[in-house]
């Protein structure tokens, strides 16, 4: 369930929800294996009982922008899995140890109006100011950020202000904490950005235990193979020409030399638990000593001991060639270098070392020195032969430490998807809106208070509600008049067209997330560029509505595409009624006195293209059904590829062929993924999306790059598997009637959908099931 967009239209939420993922939670927090995931479940279950027993009690509103009762939007909410708020403020709970401490050093009594009062004394406001001018502050919910703000406008001379935002909070004083943690660290650098932090780099090291699979090798190498040979050797004294053991009769000092072998061998035992191979009584090694210890113990072998000594010997020389012999020697030195390459255990703890003077709570700006080969410095002080290469597993969590420019990382393979890509960016939108304060503690105060807003969950809406803005909060807007006018909006702009260029060339074939779709829209407003993005629609619990905004990306895609384009003739679009219906209805609500909240014109256009285009039976309302609507509105808006190119002006690096070739790569790819997968239906959709993102991509293209290109992808198709082959020629056969002049729909060709309320023709003879 896609819980990040705004305008979901559900009646009621539904309580066995909440119910089912109680349930899960606690049996895993009975059944399972590992205590700190019991911890977790339990934690998780105590969270599921509050949600369930706020809904039946009344205290919450699940599916409202004010979901607990008491509490303000703004006051940010614990939420949990499907955007269920449990009732508890995010900012409230017992005092943290930071709270504690300031009390202690102010005298006050250790609760939160206390301390509330005492940061309005002037000694508070005092220390508030230090934190302001040092930067060395964290904030982790959006609340924290709210006295800093009071202490700003106090010295900037806004009282008014000031006094109002400390109104608003007072009623809260008792439960929230509105200060942040002290920190020893300043703010981070601006323009980089990092996937994880040091902290979470050591706890990933910290987790790589020996592996005893590997461990086990290494000591039957290093340890039970030369004492097998050393057996061997010995038995073979007593050998005649022919290598026949036991022809001689054991001598005192072969007695003693065996005794010394047995010696070591309890000790090796001992001090070497991994392999057990040796205890086995039928193994080789076994056979060797037990044989040994009957004759130095003076007692002689019996005929099936006798026979069984002779075997393994006979078999073991046969196998390795006699001790000493160029064949075994040379096999013993290959296996004592692999024995000798160090665990990834005994290097993840030098990681560890080269990581322990590091901040925990930043990024790392060069990650090379910590990631060398093993010094001869260090050599000495672990026993870590020199020269030891970090291996690529200990390399990644150390590697996505990086803070470097979001660029940077993409190239460096650090930002594998969109999805990661959605995780960084709000850290660089954060900045990029700050910039519009003139002020530097008053930037560093937004950009932190906005990072932290990014970490807000997002709650499950009813009935077309919105999720609570950063501007919404009482003390950000306490600061808008603070706020300078075109040189932020030229820095969003230009900060919109950079991440959006980004995402499109590093990605081609993925549509943009809802996460990453957020924070262009927040630069969009910020930069008025008039620049619709719409979010990615739930199927499960879409009602069949539309908001305004998916009628205006339409029109931007009609500007962009209308007049023939081979987007918009092989999804059959009229775009000229598209834009004539966009500015009917704009024209409409600009004579309301209240905006509307949906869009019917474009709904209805949606459902009847969608039925138009559904094989099968329609139940209208289920998931594929509304799959089938929701797609024709990702078609009809290019799902943001045409705002973000005629609105915004992304020109990415690489060209409009390139993206169109990647995306076909990538359409391959996941062709392929289908062969012998029961259940394709989510990978078919994934290929239609990346289809679309191709023909969008082709259409910007010049007619010579055109059909340059679709030549290229038939003769790509001819390359790839018959499986893949077979199953996008339908598409192939479409695509090229099209470029022709004709309907993707006729004949052999197949216009590639996602979504199906009947059997998909891409899973193939027998396929069924909708999607």
């Amino acid at each position: 369930m896609n819980h990040d967009a705004d305008q979901q239209h559900l009646v009621e939420a539904n309580p066995g929800y909440a119910s089912g993922q109680l349930a899960k939670a606690l049996t895993t927090a009975l059944t399972h294996q590992d205590p700190d995931t019991r911890r977790r479940a339990e934690a998780r279950s105590r969270r599921w009982r509050d949600v369930l027993s706020g809904m039946t009690g009344g205290l919450l509103a699940i599916g409202s922008r004010t979901p607990v009762a008491g509490l303000p939007a703004w006051v940010t909410p614990e939420v949990v899995r499907g955007g269920f708020a449990t009732g508890k403020p995010a900012a409230g709970g017992p005092l943290l140890a930071h709270e504690t401490e300031a009390a202690r050093r102010a005298g006050v009594p250790e609760n939160r109006r206390a301390l509330f009062a005492y940061w309005l004394s002037e000694e508070g406001l005092g220390r508030l100011y230090e934190l302001l001018d040092t930067e060395r502050y964290e904030v982790t919910v959006p609340e924290e950020a709210a006295l800093l703000t009071v202490a700003w406008l106090a010295r900037a001379g806004e009282t008014d202000a000031a006094l109002g935002l400390v109104e608003e909070l007072a009623p809260f004083a008792d439960r929230l904490r509105f200060t942040p943690r002290p920190s020893d660290l300043p703010a981070p650098d601006p323009g980089a950005v990092h996937r994880r932090t040091v902290g979470e780099a050591v706890d990933t090291l910290a987790r790589r235990t020996p592996s005893r699979a590997v461990e086990t090798q290494r000591e039957a190498l290093a340890v039970w193979q030369p004492f097998g040979d050393e057996l061997l050797a010995l038995w073979l004294e007593t050998a005649d020409e022919d290598g026949l053991v036991l022809a001689h009769t054991p001598d005192a000092d072969w007695r003693e030399r065996g005794a010394e072998l047995l010696r070591r061998y309890a000790d090796l035992a001992r001090r070497h638990t991994y392999c057990t191979k040796h205890l086995r009584p039928k193994q080789n090694l076994a056979i060797l000593r037990s044989a040994l210890e009957e004759t130095v113990g003076g007692r002689e072998l019996d005929a099936r001991r006798s026979g069984l000594l002779r075997h393994a010997v006979t078999s073991m020389v046969r196998r390795r060639g006699l001790p000493g012999s160029a064949r075994l020697t040379a096999l013993r030195r290959e296996q004592a270098v692999q024995a000798a390459l160090p665990s990834h255990h005994a290097l993840a703890q030098l990681v560890l070392r080269r990581l322990a003077g590091l901040p925990r709570e930043s990024g790392v700006a060069e990650v090379a020195p910590l990631l060398l080969p093993v010094t001869e410095d260090e050599a000495r002080e672990t026993g870590l032969p020199a020269g030891a290469v970090v291996p690529a597993a200990l390399r990644r969590p150390v590697e996505a430490a990086l803070s470097a420019p979001v660029g940077t990382l993409v190239e460096r393979g650090l930002v594998p998807s969109a999805e990661v890509l959605a995780e960084l960016v709000p850290q660089l939108v954060a900045v990029t809106t700050a910039q519009a304060y003139p002020d530097e503690a008053l930037r560093t105060l937004a950009a932190a208070g906005y990072r932290a807003f990014r970490n807000r969950r997002s709650l499950l809406l009813l009935n077309l509600e919105r999720q609570v803005r950063a501007e919404e909060l009482p003390w950000v807007k306490a600061v808008a008049g603070q706020r300078s006018g075109a040189e932020a909006g030229e820095e969003s702009a230009l900060a919109l067209r950079q991440l959006g260029e980004l995402a499109v060339q590093a990605f081609p074939a993925t549509v943009l997330p809802n996460p990453l779709v957020r924070e262009l829209s927040v630069l969009a407003r910020e930069a008025e560029l008039g620049a619709p993005l719409v979010e990615e629609l739930a199927a499960d619990i879409f009602m069949g509505t539309f908001t305004p905004k998916f009628l205006a990306a339409a029109r931007v895609a009609a500007e962009l595409l209308g007049g023939g384009s081979l987007y918009e003739r092989y999804y059959a679009i009229d775009y000229r009624a598209v834009r004539t219906m966009a500015i009917t209805e704009a024209a409409e609500a600009q004579g309301r006195q209240n905006r509307p909240r949906t869009s019917p014109g474009f709904a209805k256009l949606c459902a009847e293209r969608a039925a138009a285009s559904s094989s099968g039976r329609r139940y209208e309302g289920s998931t594929a059904a509304n799959g089938t609507v929701i797609e024709q509105a990702q078609i009809l808006t290019t799902h943001n590829l045409a705002t973000l190119v005629h609105r915004v002006g992304i020109a990415p690096a690489t060209g409009w062929e390139d993206l169109a070739r990647r995306s076909f790569g990538t359409v391959c790819r996941l062709t392929a993924r289908m062969h012998g997968n029961p259940r394709p239906l989510t990978t078919i959709k994934d290929t239609a999306y990346a289809w679309r993102q191709m023909l969008f991509h082709l259409s910007l293209c010049t007619e010579e790059e055109q059909a340059r290109t679709l030549t290229w992808v038939a003769e790509e198709a001819g390359r790839q598997p018959g499986h893949v082959t077979d199953r996008l020629a339908p598409a192939l056969t479409g695509l090229r009637q099209v470029a022709e002049g004709g309907s993707a729909d006729t004949g052999a060709g197949r216009r590639l959908l996602g979504w199906s309320t009947g059997g998909h023709w891409m899973r193939g003879p027998g396929g069924a099931g909708g999607r």
